[in-house]
């Protein structure tokens, strides 16, 4: 085995065509996060700032987030794949004291001097999401006192169990909360973490046969690609030594859970609702089987109620509650006061039966492709000034398999091919529609909202 001098991350082994994934232990990241904090505080970067990542996922990554935050500054994990036009807009608004947008800056951060560390992060990374306006928000949780540091990490671990012989497997896009946030829970009990470049299959396969790996995050789109393959390829995959495998992210199909639950253990596949901005519930298999189609109960200090309309809101303790970053209006329309506490919505509909929450559907400005949620007043915003574009709607139609895809329909003289160069300067590739069709006009509601469901 080898281990690097820079970061201590161990090269475990090679495997097929692919390259296993390097391990980090808790021990070796604990050590990086020390240097990054000191790098950080040499240049004068301290509590409250910013730092904008803006690089592929690693175990490196975890690493310079916790060091960040354990030290007051607060990471800004953004998608590396971000056109100019999406990330200067989020670098505008976040004023950040320090941008990394590459491998070579992403290492100097590990030169500096070792600095103490708080105990737990003083705050959540600022991830970014976008929503009916078009444009991205940052999801700020504040800088945390101590107390409600150590209860964020606390409430984490309770749940998903976080344990010192944790080997935690990354394989979705570590910018993403929710990876991110298992990662970050698994150094921080004492396990240690291992992240694939990218999803793929075979690599998947390689990397648990080597690793035996014993925590997963995944969304429904990596187990349909898993199973596909190993029907594909007529292989069998050991999923014994995991005793988690927790998917969320986009509604999966019923025969990809069932199999999942075949897989890997109906004791150790879990589900869970929530967003960015927040965690709803989270639903172990057995309840699922018990009672299919539900996406669990709120969480343990958490109430979710449906109200008139059916859209739910979740109170959740102090130490979760979120404002959006610059934006003080769009963060009062999304809280409101309930008998229970300060509670927050990001616009699902659905129902709560004997304290099981049932969805009923995911908000129209949502759509849900291959784990990533694209708004479509975001992507018609950046195509709004196409020459020639009269009117634009953007709208999900299902797939099998990235459960829906991005289309859009258009008014006006406008060559298709150009919205299509247009997409590609300025919109990530989930984001780009992948079918356009010209009608003559959109269906639109007495006061002018586009029916996107007749669409």
């Amino acid at each position: 085995m080898r281990t690097s001098p820079l970061t201590g991350v161990t090269d475990v082994s090679r495997c097929g065509r692919f390259r296993v994934p390097d391990v980090l232990t808790a021990v070796d990241s604990e050590s990086a996060q020390r240097r990054v904090a000191g790098a950080l505080g040499a240049r004068g970067i301290g509590d409250g700032d910013r730092v904008v990542l803006a690089v592929p996922g690693s175990a490196d990554y975890v690493s310079v987030v916790l060091g960040a935050a354990r030290s007051g500054v607060v990471p800004v994990p953004l998608d590396p794949r971000l056109t100019s036009y999406e990330r200067d807009a989020i670098i505008r608004d976040v004023e950040p004291a320090l941008v990394i947008d590459d491998a070579a800056a992403l290492t100097t951060l590990f030169s500096g001097d070792a600095i103490e560390l708080d105990d737990w992060p003083r705050c959540r990374p600022m991830h970014f999401t976008s929503g009916t306006t078009g444009r991205p928000k940052g999801v700020w949780s504040g800088l945390l006192s101590a107390e409600h540091a150590a209860a964020l990490v606390a409430e984490e671990r309770e749940l998903w169990g976080f344990a010192s012989d944790d080997l935690d497997l990354v394989v979705s896009p570590i910018y993403h909360s929710a990876p991110l946030r298992f990662a970050m829970g698994t150094l921080l009990a004492g396990g240690a973490i291992s992240v694939l470049p990218a999803f793929d299959p075979e690599a998947f396969v390689d990397a648990v046969h080597d690793l035996h790996p014993t925590s997963m995050f995944c969304v429904p789109a990596h187990l349909q690609r898993l199973f596909a393959w190993l029907d594909e390829h007529d292989a069998s995959l050991d999923a014994s030594s995991f005793r988690l495998v927790a998917h969320a992210g986009a509604p999966c199909p019923e025969p990809v859970r069932r199999r999942a639950h075949e897989t890997f253990g109906a004791d150790v596949v879990w589900e869970f609702y929530g967003s960015t901005e927040g965690q709803f519930t989270a639903c172990p298999a057995p309840e699922w089987i018990a009672r299919p189609g539900t996406v669990g109960r709120a969480r343990p200090g958490r109430v979710v109620a449906a109200d008139g309309d059916g859209q739910l809101w979740c109170t959740v303790p102090e130490w979760a509650r979120f404002t959006y970053w610059n934006a003080a209006d769009k963060t009062r329309a999304v809280w409101r006061e309930t008998p229970d506490g300060p509670a927050f919505t990001v616009g699902d509909l659905g129902r709560v039966e004997d304290g099981y929450v049932y969805l009923d559907s995911r908000r129209e400005d949502l759509i849900i492709s291959g784990g990533v949620n694209v708004y479509p007043a975001e992507v018609e915003a950046a195509l709004a000034d196409a020459d020639g574009l009269v009117d634009l709607a953007v709208f999900g139609r299902q797939d099998a398999a990235w459960g829906q895809r991005v289309c859009a329909a258009y008014v006006g003289d406008v060559d298709e091919e150009a919205l299509r160069a247009l997409a590609a300067e300025r919109l990530t590739p989930p984001k780009r529609p992948k079918t356009y069709e010209k009608v003559a006009s959109l269906p639109r509601t007495a006061t002018g909202k586009v029916r996107r469901t007749e669409l």
